[in-house]
């Protein structure tokens, strides 16, 4: 019977050294004396943190805090321009700072134009990390005269108009 122990010792050694590249029976040394132990089970630093703490920390230690800041801007648009102004305006993107907001028609996004200033602040106050430095509004685009299936090569239009 302890020859069989031994034997499969043995095998469990030589496999474990295979596929975790260890040598099989290494000891391990370290600095302190035998018997020394350096965890404590109630020293400082034990305590368990909050998944939300935990969340906070690795974003800002990857750099996703203006990331989320702007995801965040973004679902929360109704909010802040209030009800009847989302329903005509809708937040496009965020790049370099600038967000766009595509607006249904061009008397929205004039009228928009005139809120920028407050829009800036409100922003500002509830999404500080964001990084949003200006608002572009853009109103619906206009039809083009270069595709569809009536189009010709050429000046196209101005040719026609007089």
């Amino acid at each position: 019977m302890p020859d069989q122990l031994s034997e499969a010792s043995a095998v469990y050694l030589r496999l474990k050294s295979l596929f975790t590249g260890t040598p099989a029976r290494r000891k391990r040394t370290s600095g302190r004396a035998e018997g020394e132990s350096t965890s404590r089970p109630f020293g400082s630093g034990r305590d368990p943190h909050g998944v939300g703490d935990v969340m906070d920390a690795l974003a800002a230690q990857l750099g996703w805090t203006s990331a989320l800041a702007q995801s965040d801007l973004l679902e929360g648009w109704r909010e802040l321009a209030g009800e009847e102004t989302a329903k005509h305006a809708i937040p496009d993107q965020i790049t370099d700072g600038v967000l766009v907001i595509r607006c249904e028609s061009t008397a929205w996004a004039t009228q928009l134009r005139m809120m920028r200033s407050e829009l800036l602040v409100r922003i500002a106050e509830k999404f500080p990390q964001a990084g949003i430095e200006s608002i572009r509004f853009q109103g619906p685009d206009a039809p083009s005269w270069k595709r569809g299936p009536r189009s010709i090569p050429g000046r196209g239009p101005r040719d026609t108009y007089g």
